[in-house]
């Protein structure tokens, strides 16, 4: 298997984004490699304020507070996992926790900084229940720069 030396993983923590993960760290070479993980959080959860069914300012206040310090935790969670493991397989480890459109926030992030490799899952498949990513559009692949792995959603 060929190794790289810097890797972009987009990755936000479902069981397709850690199969993800775990092809990341196999790609990057141990000496000197970085790994620089990407956090989108998708611009749906900032209209997440329970305005359909909250009937009152302080209400959908409490809500909104309650919905953002979950996800800060889950994310602050998702961190330190990928952290762990970069860590224990001696990469360097960046991350970056963005808030707008998957797809959009993939591609400012490459033109930020230059990566031997996008590491990416790929979309849950039907049937499964969850969130269903937009991060790979045909937009992207147009105009990204940089080879994509988009890895296999893992299957029992």
């Amino acid at each position: 298997m060929n190794t790289v030396n810097s890797v972009l993983l987009a990755s936000h923590g479902t069981e397709g984004a850690m199969a993800a993960e775990q092809m990341a760290i196999k790609m990057c070479n141990a000496q000197d490699a970085g790994l620089h993980h990407l956090i989108v959080v998708p611009t749906l959860w900032a209209g997440m304020t329970g305005d359909d069914w909250l009937n009152n300012g302080s209400t959908r206040n409490t809500f909104r507070r309650y919905l953002e310090s979950t996800l800060e935790k889950e994310v602050d969670e998702h961190i330190a996992r990928v952290k762990q493991l970069a860590e224990e397989n001696g990469l360097a480890y960046t991350n970056e926790i963005v808030i707008g459109e998957p797809d959009e926030c993939l591609l400012k992030t490459t033109e930020k900084q230059q990566y031997e490799l996008v590491v990416v899952g790929s979309p849950r498949p039907k049937g499964i229940t969850g969130l269903r990513s937009r991060m790979m559009t045909q937009p992207v692949s147009r105009s990204l720069q940089t080879p994509v792995l988009m890895v296999p959603y893992p299957h029992d």
